[in-house]
């Protein structure tokens, strides 16, 4: 039997220092058959282009007219590749020796797995989760994604104790792999979130098709984490707050809708306040913006949760925890996705 066709995709906007210190672990580590490594430029400023055709005549190269975004930029980057399978890799990670063959042999043995992310560890701490999907990610009954070994901004640290093939809900952008044809079909990322999330909502929109998501242990990489925008970035904030509520809307089962959209936008209310609270007046400020998108995005989501329903009914899967993580994080002080789970 053929090998399966594997496009590993780096997606850069100028990133040429980070390439230069993680992808030679890429390269090193990908070399299997039928993996081929592409790095996808968002119209770069920097030598980016230049380094890589300079130091790495292997790595095919792709140049986007335009900084798209990382949801457009990827999709625009996958409509010109060929392969079964796409592994979507930030330009900040730090790959190991194996890292390829146990993605692809789950969605191989398996043609109901759509996408699988590996074990995500912190580059600078690694014995410790990283942010960005650590073991998989799930969310809770109002929408606040969280992972097995991270919850909000509290890490575990890898004793080994998700050590398992699991169901997730959704799995980390920072590094995902996916079937290919199943990308295409449900429509790739959406283009306007354009970054943060959109991983989330793609993983939704292929679970109500009927596929899984899955996290294997054993491929590992490692992830700096904050690589394009640090964590308390003013735009970062908007983004998430602005992209979440865009999630639910879109694809929250109707018995939920309302409910969980007016209680979150009540949450995103005392966050913002709080934010204001420890000084973070530009963090209050991205709050107040990302509800006023949001409220002027109506008429196109009302458009998209519609086109929606017509190919998959929103659902409520097993991968939803029915519990609130910000009740129990901060009035039960439980910080673990284990105490989460009890």
């Amino acid at each position: 039997m053929n090998s399966p066709r594997v496009a590993i995709v780096i997606l850069n906007w100028n990133g040429r220092k980070l390439l230069d210190q993680y992808l030679p672990s890429v390269i090193q580590y990908s070399q299997d058959e039928g993996v081929s490594v592409v790095v996808a430029d968002n119209h770069s400023d920097d030598d980016s282009l230049s380094f890589l055709q300079e130091n790495y005549p292997q790595v095919e190269l792709l140049h986007l007219e335009e900084n798209y975004g990382f949801a457009k930029g990827y999709n625009v980057a996958l409509q010109q590749i060929e392969a079964d399978y796409y592994i979507l890799l930030n330009s900040d990670v730090e790959v190991t020796v194996g890292w390829v063959k146990p993605l692809i042999d789950r969605m191989e043995s398996d043609p109901t797995v759509a996408a699988v992310q590996p074990k995500v560890l912190s580059w600078k701490r690694k014995d410790e989760f990283e942010y960005a999907g650590a073991a998989g990610g799930f969310i809770d009954k109002l929408g606040y994604p969280f992972c097995r070994g991270r919850v909000l901004n509290v890490l575990e640290k890898d004793e080994g104790q998700f050590d398992q093939v699991t169901d997730i809900f959704w799995a980390t952008g920072a590094c995902m792999a996916v079937n290919a044809r199943y990308f295409h079909e449900a429509g790739g990322f959406d283009a306007d979130f354009w970054a943060h999330m959109e991983e989330i909502d793609l993983c939704w929109r292929l679970k109500n098709r009927g596929y899984k998501i899955q996290f294997t242990p054993y491929s590992r990489v490692y992830h700096l984490g904050g690589g394009t925008l640090a964590y308390d970035n003013p735009k970062k904030l908007f983004l998430n707050f602005r992209n979440s509520l865009w999630l639910l809307y879109k694809n929250l089962p109707r018995r939920k809708f309302y409910k969980v959209l007016v209680v979150r936008m009540i949450l995103d209310g005392v966050a913002a306040f709080k934010l204001l609270s420890e000084g973070n007046g530009g963090g209050f400020v991205s709050v107040l913006k990302a509800h006023y998108a949001f409220y002027r995005s109506h008429k196109q989501l009302r458009a998209k949760r519609k086109a929606l329903r017509k190919a998959a009914t929103p659902q409520w899967h097993d991968e939803v925890l029915c519990k609130s993580i910000i009740w129990k994080f901060y009035l039960q002080g439980r910080k673990t996705f284990r105490e989460m789970s009890r």
